[in-house]
C-alpha cells in the first residue's frame, strides 16, 4: 500500500473574478518527486502556494494524512512545519548569517534547543555543499546559487515530510542553475518527497517520478517523464513542449 501524504481534491482559487485554479485534484505519495510544468500564468505557483496555505483556496479539500487541513480548528502551524517551502527569491534574513538562517525556524517554531538546532543546521548546510567556510557569511556576501542552497538547508532543518520548490532556479544566473539543480537531484535520490514547479525541462525529465502539465488553471496531463516528454497525449502539452524543447 502506498503511503499518501497529501490528497488534494477539487481545489479552486480565485482572485476576484479571475479563477486561477479550476478544480485540481492530485495525490502525493511518500518519497515521490513530482515536477509541475506549464506556461507562465498557468497557475503552477498559485497551486503550490495554496497547498502550503500561503494562499487560501476558494474551495476544495487538502487532506494531510487523511485530515482536511482547511477545516476550522485544524492546527495549521503543525501542518506548515511538515511542508518545507523553497521560494524563487530565497527569502533569507539579510541581518542573519548563513548558520543563523538555518537555525532560526528550528528554535522559534519547533522550540529546539540552540545546541540541537545548530547541529542540525550544520549537518544540512554541509549536505547542500555550504560548508563551514560560509557559515558566518551574510546573504549579501553570497551568490544566488549559494543563497538558494542555504534556503534549501533551512527547509531541510525543520525535518519536513515534503518540500515544495517554487521555481527554485528562476532568479539565478545560468551558471548558478546547475549547482542548485544538482542539490535538488541529490535530495531526490535520498527519498525526500518533493513538489517542484520548474521551467527546467531536462531536469524535470531526469529527477521526477511524475510530471504534471498545467494549462489555464487545470492539470491538462500527467504521467511518467517518458509519457509526458516522449508521448504526450494532449495537443496543448505537445505545443508547450515543442516551444520548450526546440
Amino acid at each position: 500500500m502506498t503511503d499518501t501524504i497529501l490528497e488534494i481534491k477539487a481545489l479552486k482559487k480565485s482572485f476576484g473574478k479571475n479563477e486561477v485554479l479550476k478544480d485540481i485534484s492530485l495525490s502525493v505519495n511518500k518519497g515521490e518527486v513530482i515536477s509541475i510544468i506549464g506556461a507562465s500564468g498557468s497557475g503552477k505557483s498559485t497551486f503550490l502556494r495554496s497547498i502550503n496555505l500561503l494562499e487560501t483556496p476558494t474551495s476544495g479539500q487538502i487532506l494531510y494524512h487523511g485530515e482536511n487541513v482547511l477545516e476550522k480548528g485544524y492546527n495549521l502551524t503543525a501542518y506548515r512545519e511538515k511542508l518545507g517551502m523553497v521560494f524563487q527569491s530565497f527569502n533569507l534574513f539579510n541581518n542573519l548569517n548563513v548558520l543563523e538562517n538555518a537555525i532560526v525556524a528550528q528554535t522559534t517554531v519547533l522550540k529546539r534547543s540552540h545546541t540541537e538546532a545548530e547541529e542540525i543546521a550544520k549537518e544540512n548546510l554541509n549536505r547542500v555543499g555550504m560548508t563551514e567556510q560560509y557559515w558566518k557569511a551574510k546573504p549579501s556576501q553570497l551568490s544566488g546559487g549559494q543563497k538558494q542552497r542555504v534556503a534549501i538547508a533551512r527547509a531541510l532543518s525543520v525535518n519536513p515530510e515534503a518540500i515544495l520548490f517554487d521555481e527554485p532556479t528562476s532568479a539565478l544566473d545560468p551558471e548558478m542553475v546547475g549547482e542548485v539543480l544538482k542539490t535538488i537531484q541529490d535530495l531526490a535520490k535520498s527519498g525526500l518527497t518533493m513538489l517542484i514547479v520548474t521551467h527546467e525541462m531536462e531536469f524535470a525529465r531526469d529527477v521526477s517520478d511524475r510530471v504534471i502539465f498545467m494549462d489555464q488553471g487545470l492539470i491538462a496531463e500527467q504521467g511518467t517523464p517518458e509519457q509526458i516528454f516522449e508521448n504526450p497525449q494532449q495537443e496543448r502539452t505537445k505545443a508547450f513542449l515543442q516551444r520548450f524543447l526546440n
